[in-house]
């Protein structure tokens, strides 16, 4: 289950990230408006809430693609996650 996860939050993640970097390279957060007042928060704080708002559209994507997967896909995904633990990096061989 937590494979699932990770499968979801990390690409979500990257997304998000490039997002915000395309979006707050074009815009600058002292000329934002919300609801026709201008934002009054720090650039930091406009910065974090833009990236947690990008996170949460990129992880709804992630995980409509998800569930519309076919059944044999998410099957053969659980198939070879489960027959490493680690898939960034192979399994260690037992010392002879």
């Amino acid at each position: 289950m937590m494979k699932i996860v990770i499968w979801v939050l990390w690409p979500a993640f990257i997304s998000a990230g490039i997002a915000e970097a395309i979006f707050f390279t074009l815009i600058d957060p002292a000329q934002l408006y919300f609801f026709g007042q201008p934002v009054e928060w720090s650039a930091t704080a406009t910065y974090s809430t833009g990236f947690l708002l990008f996170w949460l559209v990129c992880i709804g994507s992630s995980l409509m693609t998800y569930f519309m997967m076919p059944n044999e896909v998410k099957a053969a995904l659980r198939k070879a996650a489960g027959e490493r633990e680690d898939l960034a990096r192979p399994k260690r061989r037992e010392p002879v």
